[in-house]
């Protein structure tokens, strides 16, 4: 028997209890063996000094979709959770830390305490984020959570490093990085954000040494820079081979300004002749392309900088000067010595490190790397065979791309926090020992005088193995015997170059096969107005404030109603207020079968088992939940979550809350025996479905109604997913035939709205209808069904039958097909005839307006080629819309005129 729920839906009290109570039953666990298939997911690891963030909430969202709708379907479903230690940002929390509260720096404290200090800080704050993760409701498979400093983690790490190194693909070498000053460490290209900043472009000229004009003046060649401190570590003036203008003087040197320097002049066609003055300073220690250009030309390597961002001693005068400091002496020094020749305002893209908001420097440094390129060949080829599938597709192209001009990957970092790099140095020989367990003696001349090399591996390192190393690689585990290659990646487009094509390429050459299948790429989070979401411009949402406020499934329902596979996401609070009503609409019509359902036993249902037993709306939305479920189904297996979403919406909003549950409510009230038992035994069936086609998508108040359901599993959570093969039994009750009998009545009922609605007729006036079919089903239809046609349109009399005149009529009509039906309410007596002569005249020079400024917009070539493609499909939309409300207004017009 059905029990009661609550007056209204309560979202904190649901999901508190909920959430508990699955974790202690166990029915997030995997196992790993099992003759179930095994479908598995890792999640991509939150910084353990995160917060959950909007990104956060969509990706874990889509991910906790697939495994729940994946566990439904009988399949051996895990999802393994972890955080990453986050090497810069969680010492960079722990430094701030420790300034503010004992007024000392990590030096003070030495490296062990102060990495003590971190894993203090780690233990009382690092479970934060997974409990922000259940505030969502993850049903994450806890008891195999990892963490990225983890033993069996670290293992792997070490594993990982020794056999590349032995392989000659890991090295040490001095090469330009990405580095951040107060830092002190080389950062990933990931960690350098890319501004637009103001600035300015000094044209500098360089003098050509010998080189005189006729008058006897001195050739210059005239260079332009955004930073003119670097000038001081130039090695090359560079012009183009086929340049007429510098031709005669390649070869020859310039004078270096502000210095005693001089450098020659070289060619080489990456020089664009056509941009500024066609010639361009070498500066190879600090600059990305100037560094390939020395690498090619044999330039010498000058470094300008210390650790710190301060200049060296190869800045001469400027030396112990910071970089802006620098910058402004120069260039007074440029104009006092004649050499500058002008300066102008430039706006260009500055790279910032992401940690501390100061600017990244290019720094020559000696670092470890990975060597890339024998390990990217088979990491494209698993692509290219389709071994691993991007979806959307058109990303396996940028995947492809990135990873044929790919670059050695710099794997150090100066930190403390992290897997210190497994390489010891020997005081004796030199050598370096390299080894899983830490040495005692050098792997050459035996001595014992080893220190380890100071620098961690970049957090993306132990990252790249994240698919393996939680599964206990490199032991042979069950776990990874059972689950591995995962069936799918799930995440954002911003890092498939920094992490999948990474963990690719170590899967492969590690375990001699793929991380994964597939990879689900999905886009950012914008807000309303399509901007990306910052705290700077005020528009970042926290989304545990919004489940706080509107509850975590109304949130994920809100994110999976739009999301689509690559393109970015606008956010709405309009939006989520309006699903936070769906979830209000649900748990009202549960609400209202289970008051009207109390005194039904499962045995009595079982009494229904014949089409004949069934009304004509029993049997519509019976075969309207087995196309659902079609539809559905095959949205889920093609990853179209917002057309799984939105159908469900569709079906539970308006076709079983608006319309079914007002077509029981006479033989909830008034029916008796079979006839009434039939209903209600369609009302549970058809809830029971609902929640459960529903709960991957908002498993917290799905659960709840479940639960209070006569007809149930243990839970809705690892209740069977709904399907039209599995349904087969119960949907063969169901007919077309009903459905399309339905299909008209609702149409009609509809149009009669309309009719009230446009003519401004209340609710409370009762209208004499006719409704004019054009065959004898229709007919019948409508005569059949006239009862509930004139109880849910208020209408006093009804006629399926022609009328003779249709002046000062209102005339709606219905299409289905090839079936037309007109709809015709008398409207004398109901509005006052002059006054709706008056309204619609003015309707239509309104409409016009509107048409005239819309159609001038879409007529205007630069709108339709540089608006967005949804915008001007949109607006031409909306035109169509409105010609067709002229039109009808028109005839309208026509009919009380005569």
């Amino acid at each position: 028997m059905s029990e009661m729920l609550s007056d209204r839906y309560n979202p904190t009290e649901v999901e508190a209890k909920t959430y508990g109570w699955w974790k202690e039953k166990g029915y997030f666990k995997a196992q790993d063996q099992s003759t179930k298939i095994p479908f598995s997911i890792i999640l991509p690891p939150p910084n353990v000094t995160g917060f959950l963030h909007m990104g956060h909430a969509l990706d874990h969202t889509i991910q906790d979709v697939m495994i729940r709708w994946k566990r439904m379907s009988g399949f051996n479903a895990m999802w393994l959770p972890g955080t990453d230690h986050a090497g810069i940002a969680t010492q960079a929390v722990v430094e701030k830390l420790l300034h503010k509260e004992e007024k000392k720096t990590r030096h003070d404290l030495g490296r062990e305490a102060f990495v003590q200090k971190i894993w203090e800080w780690k233990n009382q704050y690092g479970e934060r984020i997974y409990n922000q993760m259940e505030r969502l409701g993850n049903s994450v498979d806890w008891d195999r959570k990892v963490f990225t400093l983890d033993d069996g983690v670290s293992k792997a790490v070490r594993k990982t490093f020794v056999k590349l190194y032995k392989k000659g693909w890991i090295y040490k070498g001095e090469k330009l990085v990405n580095w951040s000053p107060p830092l002190q460490s080389a950062i990933s290209d990931l960690e350098v954000v890319h501004k637009e900043t103001k600035g300015n472009l000094y044209h500098i000229a360089y003098t050509v040494d010998g080189a005189k004009y006729e008058d006897g003046s001195d050739i210059k060649i005239i260079i332009a820079t955004t930073r003119p401190e670097t000038m001081l570590g130039d090695t090359a003036l560079c012009v183009h081979p086929d340049d007429l203008r510098y031709q005669k003087w390649i070869g020859k040197k310039v004078f270096l300004p502000l210095t005693k320097r001089k450098i020659p002049i070289i060619a080489d066609s990456y020089v664009d002749k056509e941009f500024g003055s066609g010639a361009l300073k070498v500066t190879p220690a600090h600059d990305f392309n100037d560094y390939e250009l020395g690498k090619k030309h044999k330039l010498e390597f000058i470094n300008i900088l210390e650790k710190d961002g301060k200049l060296n001693a190869n800045a001469g005068a400027y030396q112990g000067l910071s970089t802006q400091e620098a910058r402004k002496k120069i260039v007074a020094d440029l104009e006092e010595q004649g050499f500058l020749v002008k300066v102008e305002p430039h706006v260009h893209q500055i790279g910032y490190c992401d940690r501390t908001g100061t600017i990244a420097e290019p720094f020559l440094s000696e670092q470890w790397f990975v060597r890339t390129k024998d390990m990217a060949v088979p990491a494209r080829h698993m692509v290219e065979n389709g071994s691993i599938r991007f979806e959307p597709e058109m990303w396996t192209k940028t995947y492809l791309h990135w990873m044929s001009i790919i670059q050695d990957w710099c794997i150090s970092r100066q930190l403390w926090w992290g897997h210190r790099i497994p390489a010891w140095n020997c005081a004796n020989c030199g050598h370096v020992t390299v080894s899983e367990v830490d040495p005692t003696a050098c792997e050459k001349c035996k001595s014992a005088k080893l220190t380890q090399e100071e620098d961690v591996l970049d957090t993306w390192f132990s990252s790249g193995l994240w698919p393996f190393s939680t599964m206990g690689w490199p032991e042979k585990t069950e776990t990874l015997k059972t689950f591995y290659p995962t069936s799918v990646l799930v995440t954002g487009h911003d890092i498939i170059f920094f992490w999948i094509a990474r963990m690719i390429m170590m899967g492969i050459e590690l375990t001699g096969d793929v991380p994964f299948r597939k990879v689900y790429v999905h886009g950012l989070i914008r807000d309303s107005e399509g901007r990306k979401m910052s705290k700077s411009l005020g528009n970042s949402l926290d989304p545990v404030e919004m489940i706080d406020q509107y509850g975590a499934d109304a949130l994920r329902f809100t994110l999976m109603a739009q999301i689509a596979s690559g393109k970015d996401l606008k956010f709405s609070v309009d939006r989520l207020e309006g699903y936070r009503n769906f979830m209000n609409k649900l748990w009202n019509a549960a609400r209202f079968i289970l008051q009207n359902t109390s005194d039904v036993t499962v045995e009595q249902m079982k009494q229904i088992h014949s089409a004949s037993d069934l009304s004509t709306a029993d049997r519509w939305i019976v075969h309207r939940s087995g196309e659902v479920m079609k539809d559905v189904e095959q949205h889920l297996k093609e990853d179209r979550f917002s057309d799984a979403a939105n159908a469900l919406y569709s079906f539970v909003w308006h076709e079983f809350c608006d319309w079914y549950l007002e077509f029981s409510k006479p033989v909830l009230y008034k029916g008796e025996g079979k006839t009434k038992l039939a209903t209600q035994t369609v009302l549970l069936q058809t809830l029971n479905r609902i929640v459960r086609m529903l709960h991957p998508f908002t498993p917290f108040i799905t659960e709840e109604i479940y639960q209070k359901l006569p007809v149930k599993n243990k839970a809705c959570i690892i209740d069977v997913y709904p399907t039209a093969t599995l349904d087969k039994e119960w949907l063969s009750l169901g007919s077309a035939e009903a459905t399309y009998e339905m299909k008209v009545v609702m149409e009609v009922i509809l149009a009669l709205r309309n009719i009230r609605g446009e003519n401004l007729i209340k609710p409370s006036q009762k209208m004499n209808v006719w409704a004019v079919p054009q065959d004898e089903l229709t007919q019948k239809i409508l005569l059949r069904n006239q009862t509930e046609i004139m109880r849910l349109a208020g209408i006093e009399q009804f006629k399926a039958e022609p009328k003779e005149s249709l002046a000062k009529c209102a005339v709606a009509p219905v299409r289905l097909g090839e079936t037309l039906i007109d709809v015709v309410v008398p409207l004398e007596g109901l509005v006052d005839i002059e006054e709706e002569i008056k309204r619609l005249q003015k309707m239509i020079e309104k409409t016009n307006k509107d048409v005239t400024l819309l159609s001038n917009k879409l007529s205007n070539a630069n709108f339709v080629k540089n608006a967005p493609e949804d915008i001007v499909q949109k607006d031409t939309a909306l035109l169509a819309e409105l010609r067709s409300k002229i039109q009808g207004y028109e005839d309208g017009l026509k009919r009380l005129k005569s």
